[in-house]
């Protein structure tokens, strides 16, 4: 007998992979968490195995989870492409993004160059002043979609988490800046969201401080912290190549998490800068797919490497969800 899986029910499945809780895949999803816990219990059932099992009060994915996942995502993303191909808008025209500096070289060069390759016509303007300032510019018109990275747990108005990084201090190889004291670091401008973090870690460390440059050029950060007279903190795998991620060994206060968000206006969105939003939203579950683990590692388990910041792994409960 034929039997055909319902996308649905695998979507909802992905969702909760990628949240890391049905609470927050349902956020995500626009539904219930009662909706999202029968869609899950349905497609056990059609499967006849238990896809996800609880260890300590942590979700994780069970053998058939894990087997089904990959399939899942391609499947979803075939149908997506078929739909992309068979209802094909034509778009041209101008499109505006706002984006902190930071996250462009990690995030923007696979967007713009698959968005280019599909929509040549359209031209994609890019805004990056830090998050404060883009959200100001959303309300004023000044662009038309904006990622924003916030703290996890802090309310937000109505936005789409697309990834959740913990903030890491990072320095240059061999730099012994984190031995001295006062530690020396290099800030963003006043309104930059990581700042207030950084100084409030340090003082519940009690550790000293002292800035030794207070700027909202990435690269004047990246060079000052480069010529080992600072250190720095950046999300993870926002760190630059060349850079050492501090581990547990640098006896610096462990920092928190944060949200990539994607905002849209309140006024809505042109059909064009939907069309990107998707792309920054297919971009970000594609690099969802290739993390291994749906649970966060132990405290003690950030690299020291200059490349420790691929290997970071996905952090429980808050990957992809909406807010609103």
């Amino acid at each position: 007998m034929i039997r055909d899986l319902d996308l649905s029910l695998l979507r909802a499945f992905v969702a909760v992979v990628d949240a890391g809780s049905v609470t927050a895949a349902a956020r995500h999803l626009n539904r219930t968490q009662a909706a999202v816990s029968l869609q899950i219990r349905r497609l056990e059932a059609l499967l006849g195995k238990p896809l996800f099992e609880r260890q300590h009060k942590r979700l994780m994915l069970a053998p058939a989870g894990e087997l089904l996942l990959g399939e899942a995502q391609r499947l979803i993303a075939m149908n997506d492409a078929i739909m992309e191909r068979m209802t094909e808008p034509a778009f041209d025209g101008e499109v505006r993004l706002g984006i902190p500096v930071d996250l462009i070289p990690t995030y923007a060069p696979q967007i713009l160059r698959r968005f280019n390759a599909n929509w040549p016509h359209v031209r994609v303007s890019l805004n990056t002043h830090n998050s404060h300032e883009l959200m100001e510019d959303l309300d004023n018109a000044a662009v038309d979609l904006a990622l924003t990275t916030d703290l996890v747990g802090e309310p937000q108005r109505p936005c789409e988490t697309l990834h959740v990084d913990r903030l890491v201090w990072f320095a240059a190889p061999g730099s012994v800046a984190h031995r001295r004291n006062p530690l020396p670091i290099a800030v963003g401008a006043r309104t930059c969201r990581f700042r207030p973090v950084l100084m409030e870690a340090l003082r519940r460390a009690g550790r000293e401080w002292r800035i030794v440059l207070e700027v909202a050029n990435q690269d004047a950060v990246n060079a000052t912290i480069g010529a080992g007279i600072s250190v720095g903190a950046l999300l993870r795998e926002t760190v630059p190549r060349g850079f050492d991620i501090l581990d547990d060994a640098a006896d610096l206060p462990e920092l928190p998490e944060f949200a990539i968000n994607l905002h849209v206006p309140r006024r809505g969105v042109s059909a064009t800068a939907e069309e990107l939003a998707r792309h920054i939203r297919a971009e970000f579950a594609s690099r969802s797919a290739l993390q291994p683990s749906v649970h966060q590692p132990s405290k003690g388990s950030r690299g020291r490497s200059s490349r420790s910041r691929h290997a970071a792994t996905r952090t429980s409960g808050h990957p992809t969800r909406r807010h609103g």
